[in-house]
Formats: C-alpha cells, sequence, structure tokens
C-alpha cells in the first residue's frame, strides 16, 4: 500500500490533471460538447497506453534506440511550442486541418498528459518494483491518476458555458503563452540533462 501511494502521488503530481486543463479547454473550444467528451476519453486512453507500454519496455526501447531522459523531454517540448505557436497566431483553420483524433493524440495524450516526467518515474518505479504486488501497485496508481485527469476534463466543460467567446479568444492566447513557457522549461531541462550526462562521460 505504502508503494502504490508513492507512485500515486508522483504520478499526479508530474501529470498534473489540473494543469492540463487549460490546454484542453482551449484545444477543444468551439466543439460540440459530445465531441470534448470523446476527446478527454481517447486523450486519457492514449496516455494510459503510452504509459503502460513504456512500464513495460520502457527501459529495453530507450537502451535499443540510444534514446534518454533529456532527448525525451527536448523533443516533447519542440512538440509543445509548435502546439503553443498554433495557439497564439491569430488565424483561422478549417475544422478538419486539425482532427479530433490528432489533437487527442498530440498534445492531449501526449506529451502533455503522458510526457517525458511521467515516462521517466514510471521507468523509476519499474526497476524498484518488486514482485506481482509491487506490479500491481503501480497498474492501480497509474490507473487511478488517469481517473483522476479525466474527472478534471470533463468537470472543466461548464466553464465553456460561462465563457463567452470573446474570452474563449483570449484565454486561447494566455494558454498558449502559458504552454510555450512550459515547453521552453522542458527544453531548459533536457539541455542541462545533457550536460550532466556530457559531465559524467568525461
Amino acid at each position: 500500500m505504502k508503494f502504490f501511494f508513492e507512485v500515486f502521488v508522483t504520478l499526479l503530481v508530474i501529470m498534473d490533471p489540473i494543469g492540463n486543463v487549460p490546454v484542453y479547454l482551449a484545444l477543444t473550444a468551439g466543439r460540440p460538447a459530445k465531441q470534448r467528451k470523446r476527446l478527454a476519453w481517447q486523450a486519457v486512453i492514449v496516455a494510459g497506453s503510452v504509459i503502460a507500454v513504456f512500464a513495460l519496455f520502457g527501459q529495453q526501447i530507450l537502451e535499443y534506440l540510444g534514446i534518454t531522459v533529456p532527448a525525451l523531454q527536448g523533443s516533447g517540448g519542440l512538440l509543445l511550442l509548435l502546439v503553443a505557436l498554433e495557439l497564439l497566431v491569430d488565424r483561422e483553420r478549417p475544422p478538419t486541418e486539425v482532427g479530433e483524433v490528432n489533437v487527442a493524440l498530440v498534445p492531449l495524450g501526449t506529451p502533455l498528459i503522458a510526457g517525458p516526467g511521467a515516462i521517466a518515474a514510471t521507468i523509476v518505479f519499474v526497476r524498484q518494483a518488486h514482485g506481482f504486488h509491487d506490479a500491481l501497485a503501480i497498474g492501480a496508481a497509474l490507473a487511478a491518476v488517469l481517473v483522476c485527469i479525466l474527472l478534471a476534463l470533463r468537470f472543466s466543460l461548464g466553464v465553456i458555458h460561462v465563457l463567452r467567446p470573446g474570452g474563449i479568444h483570449l484565454l486561447t492566447r494566455i494558454f498558449g503563452l502559458l504552454l510555450s513557457a512550459i515547453a521552453v522549461q522542458l527544453i531548459a531541462q533536457s539541455v542541462r540533462g545533457f550536460i550532466r550526462l556530457h559531465g559524467a562521460g568525461l
């Protein structure tokens, strides 16, 4: 039970259900309520699938491809930066340009929910696991965190009804700015990670 709470709290803090709500609202603004709910489900399923794959095969995948955690952070930061620029640029896009599946995959499912931090933490916990009970604790903790994220996204839809189009437009710009800051932070962490790896290799 102690291991379960350790995994749960760690992943909850890293995956940050409340922190993902603003970007979710910005990306799904203007869509029908049914479609926004479907996007929330898809994003959570995608995030859970990505983390599950890395929990089972993450260490082997990274070692085989020669990928480090700083590399994951850097790629995630660049991807988020592209999304942030799309939110900041004031131009109209046809609805088919960014389909609901693409939004659920990127950036909602990954790297926002299942980001480099969550992936790295999961791999570390898998290394620490001893036996079936610890593995079950990791799976249960991940499922509990994903439920929290789904609830946060679903209940946030009430905000859409309160805001007018002008308010949504303003918040989209603000969220784009915040998302760009998160992207830059990830890139900075990636650079620091590469410097530590290079220093350790000397």
